[in-house]
């Protein structure tokens, strides 16, 4: 972990949080600013007695995360560092860094709203913006200004709008930090107009695997994409020795676990994932990446009052994510299944899951925390307003 170029800032980090309750790191992919930053605050004076909490927006990212670190301790997962998360839980007395993902922090919020025994929370991969995240972070600050102002807390991104969240904050300091990326060639290669995207991401792949070394990384929108990827490449030629390895959140473990790890000497991996590969996850032996530029989401429908899972592009900032998971450990190359001038018309940004999604369980959260009027909270993108009334309506018609 010594190598990791976060090793650089931490000690400026710890300055700031010597002296102030709130930061701001942007780190670029491959600084290490996962597992390298939480273990380096475990000695400073302000955390005796304290633990760490660090959020994690996906479950096998949590997992992942916790599992490296506490293996860099040379211990085993639930000593020192632990994860929770729905349905799965490792840790012990001995716990000082917990892993949680995002409906565990706001269930710990709610059933103890001082923290009380934590000293540092991180909010990893904020730039992903879900539900939880924002509403964990409005109620963390809330928390921090009204029953704890020692609470510290941290905002990790490798792409963010650093001084939105930096005034939100209270004007929190900004720490820059490099990563370890190597080069990546990006190749335009538009699908036909007439090939449907399980046959595009399919002929993608043969392509990457008669051009390129390594492994290859594909992202799919779903699970049902990526089963008919699947489908589509094991029906046709592929070369000796590749092995097609599925990666989504619904997957039983020992196969996510399957997908990230290295493959075998002599064996070739193709590992089919969806957004859940984008970000907080190396997967060994990567030198490719295929995108189709697409990804699903969950927005409401005022129409209907109900929310639906839609496919919609990515934006700039996730491509570049994606991208970048073919340069982590060697030189890459990455695929996208669009034109240059495609490209250019995408968003810059994902919209953030609180503009776009059903606002019930929100509301819900709100009433158990004690709020009637969400304005009260600190936000970076405040619930909308009509939406917000139909998730209201929602809960008291359901406890009516």
């Amino acid at each position: 972990m010594k190598q990791l170029p976060i090793m650089q800032v931490l000690p400026d980090l710890k300055k700031i949080l010597s002296v102030s309750t709130a930061a701001v790191l942007i780190a670029e992919p491959g600084a290490g600013k996962t597992t390298g930053t939480p273990p380096a605050f475990l000695d400073e004076p302000w955390m005796a007695g304290k633990t760490i909490l660090m959020l994690e927006p996906r479950r096998l990212a949590a997992r992942s995360a916790a599992v490296y670190m506490a293996a860099c301790l040379g211990e085993q997962v639930g000593q020192t560092v632990g994860y929770r998360m729905r349905m799965d839980s490792k840790v012990s007395r001995h716990t000082r860094i917990t892993v949680v993902t995002e409906g565990v922090l706001t269930r710990m919020l709610q059933s103890d709203p001082s923290l009380g025994d934590v000293g540092l929370v991180i909010f990893d991969e904020f730039h992903e913006r879900s539900l939880h995240a924002d509403l964990g972070l409005a109620l963390a600050l809330e928390a921090q200004s009204v029953l704890r102002e020692d609470l510290r807390i941290l905002i990790m991104s490798a792409t963010l709008d650093a001084e939105r969240v930096s005034a939100l904050l209270g004007g929190a300091a900004i720490v820059d930090c490099p990563g370890r990326t190597f080069p990546v060639e990006t190749i335009y290669a538009p699908a036909g107009n007439d090939a449907t995207l399980e046959q595009s991401a399919a002929s993608a792949v043969r392509r990457a695997l008669a051009e390129q070394p390594g492994d290859v990384l594909v992202f799919l929108p779903g699970e049902r994409e990526i089963r008919r990827t699947e489908r589509e490449l094991a029906g046709g030629s592929l070369p000796a020795g590749t092995i097609l390895r599925p990666l989504y959140g619904q997957l039983p473990q020992a196969q996510q676990d399957a997908a990230v790890a290295a493959a075998v000497p002599g064996q070739r991996k193709v590992v089919l994932a969806t957004s859940i590969a984008e970000t907080s996850l190396t997967i060994e032996g990567v030198r490719t990446v295929i995108d189709t530029g697409l990804r699903r989401t969950q927005v409401f429908s005022p129409r209907t009052g109900m929310p639906r899972l839609t496919t919609v592009p990515v934006s700039k900032a996730s491509a570049d994510q994606r991208r970048g998971r073919a340069g982590r450990t060697a030189p890459g190359a990455c695929y996208r299944l669009w034109s240059r001038e495609e490209h250019a018309r995408l968003p810059e940004d994902n919209v953030p899951e609180m503009l776009e999604t059903d606002l019930a369980q929100l509301a819900l959260e709100l009433a158990l925390w004690g709020v009637r009027d969400p304005a009260a909270l600190p936000w970076l993108d405040p619930p909308p307003a009509a939406p917000y009334a139909q998730g209201t309506a929602f809960c008291c018609a359901s406890s009516a």
